[in-house]
């Protein structure tokens, strides 16, 4: 069974269509990168799977159980966490404060799990417990992923979604995004990203989703891809189709053989 899946998923915006049946389906220990041109519905897709943005026909599932006219709310309480664009962290609290805010649901439920993984955080991420008073607001756009992501785990989630973690950020700071989302993965979270940076998501992810025009269009392992048509879908100029393309063939001769990506079991 599939951790998450959409199945003929519409959404929009009044008398816009962005989603024009999307099918997709995130299974327990994968990272999964959806990739796409400007417009092609990529965070919509995120949206409408958070619960921010309604779908309007079609079904939502996560482990098996329909959740598709649940609010956003309830998915947290389902095992499903949010890191949004541009991260959004509440600049005027402290990180301190942003943490206890993303595990207030846990806190009220479980108070023994959520002072275990409050402490796993500052733990994990010696920043934070060095900057544990400092405002949010105040820190770099590396330090305040590295907040937004642990925010998002306080709530003990089985499915992580974050959307474009490397906007904005300096290279340096982007690869180090990197290596915390793969820590969260060996944690046992799924973790389901946008991305457009393809350099950097495709030397991140275990299998791409490819949108167009609200669809998806392409999908697979990523040591398995038609780089040509990766180039293509996704509009890539010479100097980064090379990229990609060495991208994927690192990726490839990475692989063991006759061994899918690596899926760790789930955390519950």
């Amino acid at each position: 069974m599939s951790l998450l899946s959409l199945e003929a998923v519409t959404a929009g915006f009044g008398s816009n269509l962005v989603l024009h049946g999307v099918d997709l389906a995130v299974e327990p220990g994968e990272i999964v990168g959806i990739f796409g041109l400007n417009g092609a519905g990529k965070s919509v897709t995120m949206k409408v799977i958070a619960g921010v943005v309604p779908a309007r026909s079609g079904r939502i599932s996560l482990l098996g159980s329909d959740i598709t006219n649940v609010g956003p709310e309830d998915r947290v309480a389902r095992g499903m966490a949010h890191v949004p664009q541009g991260r959004q962290v509440f600049p005027g609290l402290t990180v301190e404060q942003n943490l206890r805010l993303g595990g207030y649901l846990l806190r009220k439920e479980n108070r023994a799990r959520y002072d275990e993984l409050f402490d796993g955080m500052l733990e994990r991420f010696p920043i934070l417990t060095e900057r544990r008073r400092q405002l949010a607001g105040t820190m770099s756009g590396g330090q305040q992923a590295a907040l937004a992501v642990a925010r998002a785990l306080v709530s003990d989630p089985k499915l992580l979604l974050v959307d474009e973690p490397s906007a904005g950020l300096a290279p340096s700071v982007i690869a180090e995004v990197g290596h915390i989302l793969r820590q969260v993965n060996e944690l046992g979270v799924t973790v389901l990203m946008v991305e457009q940076n393809v350099t950097f998501g495709l030397g991140l992810v275990n299998r791409a989703v490819i949108m167009e025009r609200g669809r998806v269009v392409y999908g697979g392992d990523v040591a398995t891809l038609d780089e040509q048509r990766v180039g293509e879908l996704l509009g890539v100029g010479r100097l980064l189709k090379s990229h990609v393309s060495a991208t994927v063939s690192k990726r490839a001769a990475r692989r063991p053989v006759g061994r899918t990506a690596r899926r760790p079991a789930p955390k519950r």
